[in-house]
């Protein structure tokens, strides 16, 4: 779901916005609920981390491991989301919130029913197609929900979570075995040499000299006319794709497709020189699973840092935004920041105005901001600071800490972050099918999205801990990937492959 796929995202976005309407909601403003009382940083990071966990616990079928796309809303299920909810189930493990076994069961049970979900070509009753996986899935029964796309980077988001279960679940025990067999049967079915421009010939719609990976598949049209090319969260899919031990690209893919122009991304904001996307996401997606610290491919070596210090510094560029709020939005600061894909409150310009300007309010979209552009409404979105803890604690949490103690419980409550605010948007008269309109505070998303708890959970985790990228580290398929692309130092360079 990448920031740069033109018309690609637009039925996304549209199927979003008409899934989570609700205008009967939404039509009063609630009252401005009281600021929070202070935590301590390891109090509030313990506290963060089980609400979140407990959003994938409490929230994903456990009889066909469906992981909500939203919560409470619940429209479908979203196959990114659960492949954050299969890594969460081993991170509330290692903290003692759900017993292991019991994590194990309900991992082994999820891998089974992914393992025999119907794949074909055809156009209904298909959870995939060649090992892919439909970006939402029906929650009755698991299959492509109306008619979106086969989606090649949430079935990688997906495979995360899948492996990280391989790993984690190391025991000599019947059902951590079963674990690793199915993991194994789920990754290695995946062709993604049938997802690639140029090899096969069959993809009609071929638009470059390019062996990228295309971005998505659709049974009435086939190919999508995207592919994962320039910097963005595709990372993760090349890194899988070149670590196959049955379906691999071969490392064209990475160097004429992905990596093929980098140099165009690179540029400086607010002070930071970094590759340049503006929504966080696409600066922490592959990050949840690999660990980039201390590795390079041929650019980042060029360029004398890694991908992690390149996050890192978009997160800066983006803190460093927010204190000087070029664009005069309510409630912008050092502490009150972060942009990245979100809901918002849904109004064109010309409607109203703020600071004496007329501004427009988008809804579901993906936000954020770069020296290549900025797309910021005044919504702010907690999990661009979340997703970004492990590259920048020092901004990261205090920000975090600053939203839950000045918007309380309307931002802030059983599972944690909701999905977005907007503190310009204090209209009396208006609507807003997504979220509540309070007249001091705001604007308020009404859902968490299970795309966004993921990477506050899994990257809290990964600077608390290093769980997660201490699991990966041992997985040969992420270390063949990462290899075969071309990527070498510190930890990899140990690292051994099967």
């Amino acid at each position: 779901m990448s920031f740069r796929i033109g018309a690609f995202a637009l039925p996304l976005v549209a199927l979003t916005a008409a899934c989570t309407a609700n205008p009967a909601s939404s039509a009063m403003p609630s009252p401005a609920t009281a600021a929070l009382a202070p935590m301590s940083e390891a109090a509030f990071s313990e506290e963060l981390t089980e609400r979140t966990f407990r959003y994938f616990w409490d929230t994903t079928d456990t009889e066909r491991c469906l992981a909500p796309d939203r919560w409470p809303s619940n429209p479908f299920s979203s196959i990114a989301a659960t492949g954050f909810a299969l890594t969460a189930y081993g991170i509330g493990a290692e903290r003692g919130y759900v017993p292991r076994a019991e994590a194990a069961n309900r991992t082994r049970d999820c891998l089974r029913f992914y393992w025999t979900a119907p794949q074909g070509p055809e156009a209904a009753g298909n959870a995939g197609y060649k090992g892919f996986y439909y970006h939402f899935l029906k929650n009755d029964d698991g299959t492509r929900f109306r008619n979106v796309e086969l989606s090649t980077v949430d079935t990688s988001l997906f495979l995360g979570g899948v492996l990280f279960a391989q790993s984690y679940y190391d025991r000599n025990d019947p059902v951590e075995a079963e674990i690793r067999d199915l993991a194994e049967k789920i990754y290695t079915r995946v062709d993604w040499r049938w997802a690639q421009r140029n090899t096969t010939g069959t993809q009609a719609d071929n638009l470059r000299n390019s062996h990228a990976i295309t971005m998505g598949w659709k049974p009435e049209k086939g190919w999508e006319s995207h592919d994962w090319v320039g910097y963005n969260e595709g990372m993760l899919v090349y890194v899988l794709a070149l670590g196959s031990p049955t379906h691999a690209v071969d490392r064209d893919a990475w160097d004429r497709g992905w990596a093929a122009d980098l140099e165009k991304d690179w540029g400086t904001f607010y002070g930071q020189q970094h590759l340049q996307f503006e929504p966080l996401f696409g600066h922490q997606y592959s990050h949840v699973w690999v660990d980039f610290r201390g590795i390079q491919d041929a650019f980042m070596r060029g360029k004398g840092i890694d991908y992690f210090e390149n996050s890192r510094r978009a997160t800066l560029a983006q803190r460093a935004y927010g204190a000087a709020n070029p664009n005069k939005w309510v409630g912008y600061g050092a502490d009150i920041w972060g942009w990245t894909a979100s809901d918002g409150p849904g109004y064109s310009e010309g409607q109203y105005r703020v600071n004496g300007t007329s501004r427009a309010f988008n809804g579901y979209m993906a936000r954020g901001v770069s020296a290549i552009r900025v797309v910021d409404d005044g919504t702010v979105v907690p999990t661009a600071a979340g997703g970004s803890v492990a590259f920048a604690p020092e901004v990261a949490i205090p920000a975090l800490m600053a939203m839950r103690t000045q918007y309380g419980e309307r931002l802030y409550t059983r599972y944690g972050f909701k999905d977005a605010f907007n503190p310009s948007f204090t209209f009396a008269g208006a609507t807003s099918g997504d979220g509540t309109i309070d007249p001091a505070q705001g604007w308020m998303a009404n859902d968490y999205l299970g795309i966004d708890q993921g990477p506050i959970l899994t990257m809290m985790e990964n600077h608390r801990s290093g769980l997660v990228w201490k699991v990966m580290r041992k997985n040969p398929h992420i270390v063949r990937g990462l290899k075969r692309i071309g990527f070498t130092g510190g930890w990899l360079d140990k690292a051994k492959t099967d």
